[in-house]
């Protein structure tokens, strides 16, 4: 046992228990459903014009290097998804390829990156829903609308619509999934839509200057800017393709379907949001997208377009919880396979004999972000959950590499090509990254990770006490 603790098997997941294990219902439509559900999302929808308050109309550059930081992330994700198809994606690799301890870290930070971004994108859809009913003339009470961080008293469509959500996965995976793909399919029109109406206004001049504010992430003003800056914060925008990696166990032909759905949809949504990107940002000065809270909507309005403006709306409202379902979706599964490893209560490793689902850990992972989303702003917490994503990155990215020395002769249904430069690429740009996040974000979790660790060295001591207790009783 080295620095890092105990190691899992790669074969530890063929030997559960058909109570332990979850059902395999997820086909590769559905998986990629399932990633370009959580990639494009609140994102492109609202951060399009963070980005460009902290880049400029640079933001284009910023989209890019996030993207291709995810996309060497991606294809490490696709390998090692392939090579151990189990539940738990990032935390699971860890535990096989270092060891348990930082396996534990990476499983304590990916509630950051999974009940956060659910949190978060709770509190925009709930800012898109306000919006919308303006337009209707329908005003709604101002302390029901944000929580006390915000002047209210709790934001109540966030809380509402996340536990409607955790409702949708507690009936089953694949009946949420397959109800997932028609919540994308509307999403992707009302993008298509935009670009539709934004391109033809393209303006050259908006884009002067291009990089106000330089490259490299600095301090202006109280605020972080330049076009790393930018990448930090729009980085949201990318990830969640990882949440196809940790559907591994349902998936009904894994060395096939993961690599589609992993990769497949990373090439979708980098497209997308370039062309997004250069629509708005070309349509209108940057300064207007960045004062912005709906700057789709935004752009259609300043262009005349008040019913497609509406429609983005109104399309946003009804496909966002896409986005909140699988990431709610992959929080679940990693608290499961942490209490299946026992290094939470097993018994939120129960899974239902009737929907294959585990429903208590389900259920209390909705309580959690319904919570956060309730009382929190979202501008406190998609940073913070940027930071528990990046961790999870670097992790993957070494777990690929470390099991290229430790495990080379194990078949590879998918193999990574340049498998050392493109994890290496991964790690510098996910570090690059992390430092380019405000100060008091990096704080806030090195100090979530302090009391992560505190706990794991508690459970363990209690759980080695109760395994003394029970030699003493043989």
């Amino acid at each position: 046992m080295g620095i890092f603790g105990q190691r899992k098997s790669l074969q530890h997941s063929d030997s559960m228990d058909e109570g332990k294990r979850l059902a395999k219902t997820l086909s590769w439509p559905h998986l990629i459903a399932l990633g370009v559900g959580a990639i494009v999302g609140t994102g492109i929808y609202t951060l399009t014009g963070v980005g460009a308050d902290r880049a400029g109309p640079a933001v284009i550059f910023a989209f890019a290097i996030a993207g291709a930081v995810c996309a060497c992330a991606a294809l490490a994700y696709a390998e090692v998804a392939t090579l151990m198809p189990a539940a738990g994606g990032a935390y699971t690799y860890t535990y096989v390829a270092i060891g348990e301890r930082l396996a534990w870290v990476v499983g304590w930070s990916l509630i950051l990156e999974y009940s956060l971004a659910c949190s978060t994108v709770a509190v925009g859809w709930s800012a898109y829903l306000v919006g919308w009913l303006k337009t209707a003339g329908i005003h709604l009470p101002a302390a029901l609308l944000s929580g006390p961080h915000g002047g209210g008293i709790i934001n109540l469509p966030a809380v509402l619509v996340a536990l409607i959500i955790t409702g949708m996965l507690v009936a089953g995976t694949r009946e949420s999934a397959t109800f997932n793909i028609f919540l994308v399919i509307i999403k992707l029109t009302a993008l298509a839509c935009f670009v539709s109406l934004a391109l033809p206004a393209f303006n050259a001049g908006n884009l002067e200057p291009f990089m106000p504010y330089g490259f490299a992430s600095h301090e202006d003003g109280g605020a972080k800017r330049g076009v790393m800056a930018a990448a930090a914060i729009v980085f949201f925008a990318f990830y969640g393709f990882d949440a196809v990696a940790t559907s591994a166990e349902e998936a009904k032909n894994p060395g096939r379907d993961l690599k589609i759905g992993i990769i497949g949809s990373m090439a979708v949504c980098t497209l997308i949001y370039m062309l997004v990107a250069v629509s708005a940002v070309g349509a209108v000065k940057h300064t207007e997208l960045a004062a912005s809270s709906e700057p789709l909507a935004y752009v259609l309005r300043t262009l005349q377009h008040p019913v497609a403006a509406w429609a983005v709306g109104l399309a946003a409202l009804i496909a966002l919880p896409s986005v909140i379902l699988v990431m709610m979706y992959g929080q679940s599964r990693i608290f499961f396979v942490m209490a299946r490893d026992g290094l939470l209560p097993k018994r939120l490793s129960a899974v239902s004999s009737k929907t294959g689902t585990p429903v208590l850990i389900t259920a209390v992972t909705g309580i959690f972000v319904a919570v956060a989303a309730g009382l929190f702003r979202l501008d406190e917490i998609a940073e913070l959950a940027n930071a528990g994503t990046l961790l999870a990155f670097v992790t993957t990215a070494a777990s690929m590499m470390v099991l290229r020395r430790t495990a080379p002769n194990t078949p590879r249904v998918f193999r990574c090509p340049a498998p050392n430069l493109v994890g290496t690429l991964a790690i510098l740009g996910c570090f690059y990254l992390f430092l380019s996040l405000p100060g008091l974000t990096i704080q806030r979790f090195l100090l979530w990770n302090a009391v992560g660790f505190a706990i794991y060295l508690l459970l363990q001591r209690l759980r080695g006490r109760v395994v003394a207790v029970g030699d003493v009783a043989r």
